[in-house]
């Protein structure tokens, strides 16, 4: 959970003053709390109360989940023709070197200037090679996290239509396979999320700065606000969705049963 996130849940756990609530569940949903985790700490004793806060304060809680996630641009790379790919690397190499050695007629190959051009060409393939896996994994766990919260939304969504569905057994279904959904989601955003905090970036030295800066150069993205946007704690934070999941689903299947049992009894 992010730490805009926590502090908005926690500032709600503490509220006392007649009419914060509002501010505050607002808040917490600008900050991309659910409303089954708004209601808990708000200690709301329905979801229809958050419902009605957020719209008091301008919120549809159907359409406005906020779009916090900007995703990196995955253009591919061509940096003096390094892709980024480790298969062909070593290619890409002695091609660069043999052009830079082509378009400079009399030079000696062995000599001192071809030495530090194949060095600066070994730093800009490592660099390139290391920034575009760095970037993959920053981008499938910002793809994930987006997902992972949008079918958490969508069950959110599916709950609610329940209570106006003609076809309330079909939309009873579409709830269930929603939360499913959800689960699946939470577990790969989980595993995307470990993939890329296990690789950080880093320059170990000057000519690696250079290649990194001259990626950005050539238009792709700094990898650093990506990489301090990460969740820390993933697992943590998985097994916590999943449990507010689970708990809410299992409060949700009594009452779906209640309501089951009770349009059996009218009919």
């Amino acid at each position: 959970m992010s730490t805009d996130r926590e502090s908005a849940l926690a500032a709600l756990r503490e509220w006392s003053v007649p009419g914060r609530r509002a501010d505050l569940a607002a808040a917490a949903w600008q900050a991309g709390a659910t409303v089954v985790a708004i209601a808990e700490a708000a200690r709301a004793k329905s979801r229809q109360t958050i419902y009605d806060d957020l719209r008091s304060r301008g919120i549809n809680p159907r359409r406005d989940r906020p779009k916090e996630i900007t995703m990196l641009d995955l253009t591919p790379l061509d940096i003096e023709g390094f892709t980024g790919i480790g298969e062909t690397a070593d290619a890409e190499y002695d091609a660069a070197l043999r052009l830079w050695t082509a378009l400079r007629p009399g030079i000696n190959p062995r000599g001192p200037k071809a030495h530090m051009e194949g060095m600066r060409l070994a730093a800009l393939m490592d660099t390139t090679v290391r920034y575009a896996d760095v970037r993959d994994r920053l981008a499938h766990e910002q793809v994930a996290r987006a997902e992972r919260d949008r079918l958490l939304h969508q069950v959110e969504l599916h709950w609610e239509a329940l209570s106006t569905a003609p076809a309330w057994l079909a939309a009873h279904h579409t709830y269930v396979l929603a939360v499913d959904d959800a689960r699946i989601a939470i577990d790969m955003w989980r595993e995307r999320a470990e993939s890329a905090l296990a690789r950080p970036f880093f320059c170990s030295s000057p000519r690696d700065e250079a290649a990194y800066r001259q990626i950005q150069e050539a238009g792709h993205p700094a990898l650093d606000q990506a990489h301090a946007a990460l969740d820390r704690t993933p697992a943590q934070t998985a097994d916590r969705l999943r449990a507010d999941l689970d708990q809410a689903h299992e409060r949700r299947t009594e009452l779906a049963d209640q309501t089951l049992r009770h349009a059996q009894t009218a009919h």
